[in-house]
Order: C-alpha cells, then sequence, then structure tokens
C-alpha cells in the first residue's frame, strides 16, 4: 500500500497482517484520485472515510491537504494503526471508534467529501448511500464515493452520478448538486 499523491505521495505502507480489512487497491485508488482531482479542491475541504480500514484512503485525503479526515471504523486495531502513521507524518486525521451504521444515522457534521468502503457481505450495504444522503452528511456540491463488489448493486438515489468498475470492484459516484 502506499499514498499516491501529496506531501507524503510515494510513501510505502505496511499495515499489520492482522487487521480485519480489504483495502482499496493502488490501482483503483489511482484512478479514484485521477477522476477526483478535477473535481475537488482538496485544500478547503471536510472528509469522511467510513469503514477506514487501514487509513488507505485517509492519508491520501491528508497528504492532498484536505482541512480534515474524521476516519470511523469499529475495529480498535485499525484505528491505532491510523493514529500511529497520522502522527508520525503529522496528517490531519482524526479517528473515532463506532459502528458506521448508528454514526451515520446520528452525525449532525457535513462534509465536502465522503469515501465509504464497508465490507462487501455487510448486508446493508445497498443502503449504504441513501443513508448517508438522507441523513444529510454531504454538504451542497460534495461528493460521496462508495466502494463495492461490481456484481452487488446499490439502491437507486436521485443523487446518483455513475460507477466505475475496476475489476472486481466498483466505484459508485453520488453529487449534492
Amino acid at each position: 500500500m502506499r499514498v499516491i499523491g501529496g506531501k507524503i505521495g510515494g510513501i510505502r505502507l505496511n499495515p499489520p497482517s492482522n487487521l480485519p480489512v480489504r483495502p482499496t487497491t493502488d490501482i483503483a485508488k489511482e484512478a479514484l484520485f485521477n477522476i477526483l482531482e478535477h473535481q475537488i479542491d482538496w485544500d478547503d475541504c471536510s472528509c469522511l472515510d467510513l469503514f477506514c480500514g487501514t487509513g488507505n484512503i485517509s492519508f491520501e485525503l491528508a497528504s492532498r491537504g484536505a482541512t480534515e479526515v474524521d476516519a470511523i471504523d469499529i475495529h480498535s486495531k485499525c484505528l491505532f494503526y491510523v493514529k500511529d502513521i497520522a502522527k508520525q507524518y503529522e496528517l490531519n486525521i482524526s479517528t473515532r471508534k463506532a459502528d458506521v451504521f448508528k454514526f451515520v444515522a446520528s452525525c449532525k457534521k457535513k462534509y465536502n467529501f465522503i469515501f465509504a468502503d464497508p465490507p462487501y457481505d455487510v448486508g446493508q450495504l445497498p443502503q449504504l448511500p441513501q443513508m448517508i444522503l438522507d441523513n444529510g452528511l454531504l454538504k451542497e456540491g460534495g461528493i460521496l464515493v462508495v466502494e463495492h463488489p461490481s456484481m452487488r448493486k446499490l439502491v437507486e438515489h436521485p443523487l446518483f452520478v455513475e460507477t466505475r468498475k475496476y475489476g472486481y470492484s466498483s466505484f459508485s459516484f453520488y453529487q449534492n448538486k
């Protein structure tokens, strides 16, 4: 796993092998950030990384200059790793241990960019974009990206823009226009 761009771009990270995660591949992550590069000004961007796991996306967001990154996960080991790397490289990442679905239901904060990469076998995965959008977590003009298995369809939503497929994984994009 490596950070692709920004102030720590090129840094290779080696998370512990015992973390219960399936990190976004470097190829898919690079494609994602190539798409986002022309749509988001990271310098004035509040970001939310749901199911942050290894912090792969959080590190990329903070490295590119996001003003704040909130990383949410249920697994303490994941959050300890993210916190440790963020401190080591002086990245502006706040971690929070929480059940993501409960967090989404109770969160009062709004974000410019939200990334969600739930475990592919989570039963509520198809409804996740609707939950995030209907609970008002995305600022006006903000973008939500949900990573999901290419074979699994998400519940339709009026803010849906497109889905990009990268092998077994897909990114579905939503924008609060």
